[in-house]
């Protein structure tokens, strides 16, 4: 038998043989299922070239229609191999809005093999992955995609037209179970390995300190120290920090901390008190592991109002020390520019975050903007200051307490004044963002800034949040519900992510785990708005009309009660009853809820009536726009010229 070379590839640790399929890691074989096989092998044929989707998933799934979803489910097993997530780009680089690169350094192997073809071209230029697609085309059963769950491990027989062939049927079958044997037992392997190599991260909750003041009024003030800290450790690479939405769950609860590390997912629990009398504060902190209660580390401070940042520090410092994680210079740096501030400044910051996190009230909004303003009359060049400024602006254009355009600029000119001040707070970036993919539906930009603030702060769970947000925004659910996921992991009891994920699987049909997400919300936080209005949306994808209504109905927050009804009633047939809750809706909340107006008028098949409110939305810049790509509520209009126009207008490809 001839000689011939094939040639082989490696990258990092991982040596691919895309003849025989093979990938190894050190000389381990990685078992990986057949597509995502052929997605890694046409990745690295094309090692620096940008890949669309729509030209990866020709060639992967050839003559087939499959959703983006699938594709993404392909990239984020071949990061899982690779051991990292979308933001790190160390392999696969993801281009949003338009496909995916291989970044990492390719180095081509030959061996000897005999009689077998290269599936590389002579001249190096990549061929079609279709080639590898075909290990049990021939043979006696053939790979079936479950979409289900991202993985090709069930394999279905066809009819064979020879007859009486028991050996021929059995050889076959045997092979199946072995291989079916051999990948669980590697897939167990792996997932042994992730979970040990997991355990070794460490991971840290802050809980909320305790307000120990006489007056019990110091409630802004310990929860401001809390949430500092848990910013600040954020930005330390290699530590898991839980976001303060989820640590801030366990207030007053005086929960057994071994309950809390399981419920929050940590190892380690740093929690403590403030005592505070005139200029003069007392803080009390330590640092628990979570499994045993034994105490790691622990320390009093008795300062002065003003020496609260070098607190924090020192806090930070220590707790790094004892989870044995080194803080870079850039972690430093990053606090010591805010230092610079005066404290009555931080005092009127802390108070206005405090009534910002009330919620969305005329009067919570007011007192956060007169205290901020003051903030920043006592301190203009306080970063912070003007990054919260610009979210309260932002919210108070959006429920009309402000003029929308008004409202809307200033919010920008906030944000980009904070990242003149203070160009290391990845706050800033994420503020502009917020704005970027809201109000002015420039999606390039919006990715610079997340890319920015990911950067700087590469623990949070904002930044992974947020660039959820701008992948359902151009319409790739896959990627937005991966780094959704990736959120929920550092903040996994905030009520809201898991109604903005049951959200996305409600966009991607995926309708059982959008209820399973659906009820964690509401488990969370029973009284919580938007989850019986989202159940309802799922019951009537699954053609539910009577229980989508009951649901609708329990909804608490009016403007979705009645836009769900309006949905619901006409699922039912009832026109008239839908037609009345449609005009309270646009009687009491077209300021605020056009896009929604228009979901009613699309489902309803009213096109021309959907686009006049569609327009209006666009004119109000109503932040519901970004679900124009996913929403399938919509799906009545996409063939409409006037869809595309839309499109168009708002940037979107």
């Amino acid at each position: 038998m001839p000689l011939t070379e094939k040639e082989m590839y490696e990258f990092g640790p991982f040596s691919l043989d895309p003849t025989e399929r093979v990938i190894s890691r050190d000389g381990t074989p990685v078992p990986l299922t057949p597509k995502v096989f052929d997605t890694l092998v046409y990745l690295v044929c094309n090692r620096g070239r940008l890949l669309t989707k729509d030209e990866l998933l020709k060639e992967i799934w050839p003559n087939t229609f499959v959703e983006e979803v699938n594709l993404a489910v392909n990239i984020s097993a071949l990061r899982k191999v690779f051991g990292e997530g979308p933001q790190d780009c160390r392999y696969i680089a993801t281009i949003p809005g338009s496909g995916y690169r291989f970044v990492a350094e390719v180095r081509k192997a030959s061996t000897k093999n005999g009689d077998e073809r290269n599936s590389i071209a002579g001249d190096g230029s990549a061929v079609t992955s279709r080639a590898h697609s075909t290990l049990i085309e021939h043979g006696s059963a053939e790979t079936v995609y479950d979409g289900s769950n991202g993985a090709d491990l069930f394999f279905v027989a066809p009819s064979s037209p020879k007859k009486n062939r028991p050996w021929n049927a059995t050889v076959p079958i045997g092979i199946v179970l072995l291989l079916t044997a051999t990948l669980c037992t590697y897939l167990l392997l792996e997932r042994w390995k992730r979970n040990n190599s997991q355990a070794g991260v460490p991971s840290i909750a802050v809980l909320p300190f305790t307000d120990l003041s006489v007056g019990k009024d110091q409630e802004y003030f310990s929860d401001g120290l809390a949430e500092e800290l848990i910013n600040y450790l954020a930005k330390v690479h290699g530590v898991h920090v839980v976001a303060r939405s989820s640590s801030f769950q366990f207030r007053g609860k005086n929960e057994d901390l071994r309950v809390v590390g399981k419920k929050l997912g940590v190892t380690n629990i740093l929690e403590g008190s403030v005592q505070r009398e005139g200029d003069r504060v007392r803080i009390m902190a330590e640092l628990i592991k979570a499994d045993d209660g034994f105490q790691l580390w622990s320390e009093t401070y008795d300062r002065q109002i003003g020496d609260i940042f070098s607190v924090q520090d020192e806090i930070a410092r220590a707790v790094t020390g004892a989870l044995q994680v080194k803080l870079d210079a850039k972690g430093l740096a990053l606090s010591a520019h805010t230092r610079s501030t005066n404290s009555k400044a931080y005092e009127a910051y802390l108070r206005a975050g405090y009534f910002n996190s009330r919620g969305r009230g005329k009067a919570e909004l007011e007192n956060a903007l007169a205290y901020v303003e003051q903030a920043i009359k006592l301190d203009a060049k306080y970063a912070p200051a003007w990054e919260l400024r610009s979210y309260i602006m932002d919210t108070m254009a959006d429920v009309g307490l402000v003029e929308p355009a008004v409202g809307f600029r200033r919010a920008r000119e906030d944000a980009e004044r904070a990242i003149e001040l203070d160009s290391n707070r990845a706050a800033g970036y994420l503020a502009l963002a917020w704005l970027q993919m809201n109000r002015d539906w420039n999606w390039e930009g919006a990715e610079l800034s997340l890319n920015k603030a990911a950067e700087l702060e590469p623990g949070s769970a904002a930044v992974l949040r947020f660039r959820s947000f701008l992948c359902h925004s151009l319409g790739h659910l896959g990627e937005a519900i991966e780094f959704h996921k990736q959120a929920i992991a550092l903040d996994p009891l905030l009520a809201g992510s898991h109604s903005y994920m049951a959200f996305l699987y409600y966009a991607a049909g995926q309708y059982e785990n959008a209820e399973d997400e659906v009820q964690k919300a509401l488990e969370l936080n029973p009284q919580k708005t938007y989850d019986h209005f989202t159940r309802g949306e799922i019951l009537l994808a699954r053609r539910r009309p009577l229980e989508a209504l009951t649901e609708m109905e329990q909804e608490p927050a009016e403007i979705w009660r009645l836009t769900g009804e309006a949905l619901a009633y006409h699922a039912l047939g009832r026109i008239g009853d839908s037609n009345t809750a449609l005009s309270q809706l646009i009687t009491d909340h077209q300021a605020n809820m056009a896009y929604q107006i228009a979901e009613v008028y699309a489902y309803r098949g009213e096109p021309d009536k959907a686009f006049e409110w569609l327009d209006r939305a666009y004119e109000q810049r109503d932040a519901g726009l970004r679900s124009l790509k996913i929403d399938p509520h919509m799906n009545s209009l996409r063939r409409d010229q006037r869809y595309s126009d839309l499109l168009k207008k708002m940037n979107l490809p």
